[in-house]
Order: structure tokens, then C-alpha cells, then sequence
């Protein structure tokens, strides 16, 4: 079933984090769409929460090297 998170993400200050964040998360297996608003410090997902975790999504976000809060 297809699950929205929304994940308060420190660290990401330019196009090169947004690249980063956007296709280590969109690699996963079961994740839909990635989109990170910069300014904010927001990463929006859409997931098949069958196929996929939250805990999985903010590894993926931490090992490119961000804080997920």
C-alpha cells in the first residue's frame, strides 16, 4: 500500500544535496517519488510500505551524509 512521509532533513544547502538525497532515496526498491524542498529542509516520499521501510528511507538519507531528525 502506497504510504506519504514527510522527513525534517538537516545539512542539504544546495542542487548537489538535492541530487543526492533525491536518487540515493529513489534507488530503493518500492519508493515512487522523492522530492526535497531545499529551503525547508523537507524530503516528501511516496512508498509502497510493502516493499520498503521508513527506518530503510532514512538510512539511505543518512548514509549520503544528513541528520534526519
Amino acid at each position: 500500500m502506497t504510504q506519504s512521509i514527510q522527513l525534517q532533513v538537516s545539512g542539504m544547502s544546495c542542487g548537489h544535496c538535492v541530487n543526492a538525497v533525491e536518487s540515493s532515496v529513489g534507488e530503493l526498491n518500492g519508493v515512487e517519488s522523492v522530492k526535497v524542498t531545499l529551503d525547508a529542509g523537507l524530503v516528501d516520499v511516496a512508498f509502497d510500505d510493502s516493499q520498503v521501510s521508513v527506518e530503510s528511507i532514512k538510512n539511505a538519507i543518512v548514509e549520503e551524509g544528513y541528520t534526519v531528525a
